[in-house]
């Protein structure tokens, strides 16, 4: 990774803008019943389940080794 000291030496990715048709819809997939689907798929219902997830971290464990 490249950290820039220099503020003219910033990517210049934010400036780009895109008219609306240059643009293309992002797909979503998710992981349901032990496969892949995309959510555009879903019933109503479906997509409610998927809204309301809960995201968790999980912390590392510290093993400790000791002889």
């Amino acid at each position: 990774m490249i950290e820039a000291k220099d503020p003219s030496f910033a990517p210049q990715a934010a400036s780009v803008v895109l008219r609306d048709d240059e643009r293309q819809r992002c797909e979503v997939w998710t992981r349901v019943m032990g496969y892949h689907r995309p959510m555009a798929s879903f019933n109503t219902g479906k997509k409610g389940e998927f809204h309301e997830r809960t995201y968790f971290t999980e912390r590392s464990c510290q093993a400790s080794l000791t002889a």
